[in-house]
C-alpha cells in the first residue's frame, strides 16, 4: 500500500487579498508559516519516507517546516506548480472580472480552457498527476508528503483517480496547509482516503488562486 499526501501550501499575503497567484513566486506570510510548523508535527506522526515540493517557494518553504522536523530532504519538481494563470496573474480576482468578463464567466462555470492565457485543466491534471505519480513511484509501499498548490492539488488528484472536471468541482477547496490523502494497492489502484485534513484555520478562498 502506497500512501500519497498531498499538502497545500501555507497563507500568503496574496491569498489574504484575494490575488491571483498562479505561478508567480509569492513568499509565506507570518501566518503561512506558523501554518506550516504547527501542521508538520501531525504530518511527521505519518512517518513519511520522502518529502517532494513545488519549487515555488511558498510551497517549498511549507515542505521545510517538516523536513526540519522529520530530517528528510525535500526534493522539488516544477511540475508541481500552481496552474499558470495567464494575463491574470498578479490582479485581484475582482479586476479579473471586470477586464476579462467573458473569461471570467467562463472560469467560474468552469470551463476547463477559459481563455486569458490560461492553462487548461486537462494540461494541469495531466502535468501534476505525472508529478504525484512519480513521487508515489519512488517510495512504493510508502508514504510521500507532497507540497504543492491548491488548484494543481485538485487536478493532479482527479488525474490519478480518473475523475472528470465536473465531478471534482463537487470537491472542497483544500485549506491552506491542509492536505488530501490517496493510497494505492494493486487491486483497487488509487483511491480517496481523506480530504482537507489538518488543523481547524480560516477557510480557504471560494476558488483556488
Amino acid at each position: 500500500m502506497t500512501r500519497l499526501i498531498i499538502w497545500r501550501h501555507g497563507n500568503t499575503d496574496w491569498n489574504a487579498a484575494g490575488r491571483v497567484q498562479g505561478q508567480t513566486d509569492v513568499p509565506l506570510n507570518d501566518l503561512g508559516r506558523e501554518q506550516a510548523r504547527a501542521a508538520a508535527p501531525l504530518l511527521a506522526g505519518l512517518r513519511p519516507d520522502a518529502i517532494v515540493a513545488s519549487d515555488l517557494r511558498r510551497a517549498a518553504d511549507t515542505a521545510a517546516a517538516l523536513a526540519a522536523v522529520t530530517g528528510l530532504p525535500v526534493r522539488t519538481d516544477p511540475r508541481l506548480r500552481e496552474r499558470h494563470f495567464g494575463q491574470w496573474q498578479g490582479l485581484e480576482l475582482a479586476e479579473a472580472a471586470r477586464r476579462y468578463p467573458s473569461e471570467y464567466a467562463r472560469w467560474r462555470a468552469g470551463d476547463p480552457d477559459p481563455g486569458a492565457g490560461i492553462e487548461t485543466l486537462d494540461d494541469l491534471g495531466k502535468r501534476v498527476g505525472a508529478a504525484l505519480q512519480d513521487a508515489a513511484d519512488a517510495v512504493a509501499g510508502g508514504t510521500v508528503v507532497v507540497a504543492t498548490h491548491g488548484g494543481g492539488a485538485r487536478q493532479g488528484c482527479g488525474q490519478l483517480l480518473g475523475w472528470d472536471h465536473q465531478v471534482l468541482r463537487t470537491i472542497g477547496s483544500l485549506q491552506n496547509c491542509h492536505w488530501t490523502e490517496l493510497r494505492h494497492d494493486e487491486v483497487r489502484g488509487w483511491h480517496l482516503r481523506a480530504h482537507n485534513v489538518g488543523l481547524i484555520s480560516a477557510p480557504a478562498p471560494a476558488e483556488p488562486v
